[in-house]
């Protein structure tokens, strides 16, 4: 009679849970076709596009690996390179930078302060392109108020190298990097503290054997999206440099123009599909990391 019972009851129940989760992938269509579009299709086009070849004499095309080849050889990998050592030295710098200052924020006892340091950090990460590299070249450049005002010329500064492409960079990735970090830092447990102190363990010690262990997923996966980041950024670095530092966003839109050799005209797609294979090894590393520090931080 009790097993009847059950029956009767968890049946409805059952048919109640799958009705729920059919309604919840009916709410996902809408989302999952404006995907398909805006991404699935370009990258379907880019993937054709990097496989394919034009001949310059009869006008056919067919499927080849001559563009990923031609985009790992010469000027463009060496643009390749160039956007990889920039991305990974200006997010190394930004969070190195930006972990100090997120802890200020966060242990500071006037709550104004937190909350206009992150709405600004909101704002600056976010204010990029060419406004941005106006702001620096009026500001920095060879006739910039600072750089005259300072004699910096006469010191060797040079906004239009790399170290200087590093320091723009850093103006939104330091902010990114506050509003990364800022969560993990109030997921720290007052606990934690008070029991280090109590077996005796400074400041530094605490830092160095619980509070950075724990971050330290975080601090990465910080580290791997302001690559990322930087990695994708274009409008500055085209505004500011143009084409005197390598870099591959650069060569697409050289490519994309049309300065490139007769035969090479998908090669700009070969480059974007080698950029959107770099974000992939990004992502790839990043998503495990944020799982591991949420476990931490619940």
């Amino acid at each position: 009679m009790t097993a009847t019972a059950v029956r009767v009851d968890t049946a409805p129940a059952a048919q109640v849970k799958r009705r729920r989760r059919s309604l919840g992938w009916i709410a996902v269509v809408p989302l999952l076709a404006f995907v398909a579009v805006a991404f699935g299709l370009p990258a379907i086009a880019m993937l054709d596009g990097a496989f394919t070849a034009k001949d310059p004499a009869t006008g056919a095309t067919s499927y080849t690996v001559d563009n990923l080849t031609a985009s790992l050889k010469g000027a463009y990998l060496t643009a390749l390179l160039g956007s990889v050592k920039l991305s990974a030295v200006s997010a190394a710098l930004a969070t190195a930078f930006g972990l100090p200052l997120a802890q200020a924020v966060v242990s500071s006892r006037f709550r104004g302060l937190r909350e206009a340091v992150l709405t600004a950090s909101g704002v600056l990460a976010n204010f990029g392109g060419v406004p941005l590299a106006f702001a620096f070249v009026a500001t920095l450049g060879n006739a910039g108020v600072l750089t005259r005002q300072l004699g910096l010329t006469d010191k060797g500064w040079d906004l239009y190298s790399f170290w200087g492409l590093v320091i723009v960079y850093l103006y939104f990735l330091i902010p990114l990097m506050v509003l990364t970090i800022t969560p993990a830092l109030d997921g720290l447990r007052t606990q934690w503290r008070e029991a280090a102190q109590n077996n005796g363990a400074t400041g530094v010690q605490y830092w160095r054997f619980v509070a950075l262990p724990v971050l330290l997923p975080t601090l990465l996966g910080g580290f791997v999206l302001l690559f990322g980041s930087a990695f994708a950024a274009y409008a500055t670095a085209a505004a500011m440099v143009g084409s005197s530092i390598p870099l591959v966003t650069l060569q697409i839109a050289d490519a994309i123009s049309g300065n490139v050799l007769v035969g090479q005209e998908n090669v700009a797609l070969a480059l974007s599909l080698d950029m959107v294979l770099v974000a992939g090894l990004v992502m790839a590393v990043y998503l495990p990391l944020q799982r591991r520090s949420a476990r931490w931080l619940a």
